[in-house]
């Protein structure tokens, strides 16, 4: 079940009464902005966990010596 287009509609109606037509393209670049910062924030916190994780499976590799032959 989700939101179909009249119910898009009948918000974005509500949101121009409430807040006026001059307020909407302000509050929608703020929330652009948020949103492009999230994300950028996701990512950086996603790389630095990569890096983190290949640092460790690095220092703990397995050293395995092949048996000695006599």
């Amino acid at each position: 079940m989700g939101i179909g287009g009249m119910e898009i509609f009948v918000i974005l109606m509500i949101a121009l009464v409430v807040f006026g037509p001059k307020k909407l393209p302000e509050m929608g670049r703020s929330l652009g902005k948020a949103i492009r910062e999230f994300k950028s924030a996701g990512t950086e916190l996603q790389d630095e966990l990569t890096k983190a994780a290949d640092e460790i499976d690095r220092d703990t590799e397995p050293n395995i010596k092949p048996p000695k032959t006599s």
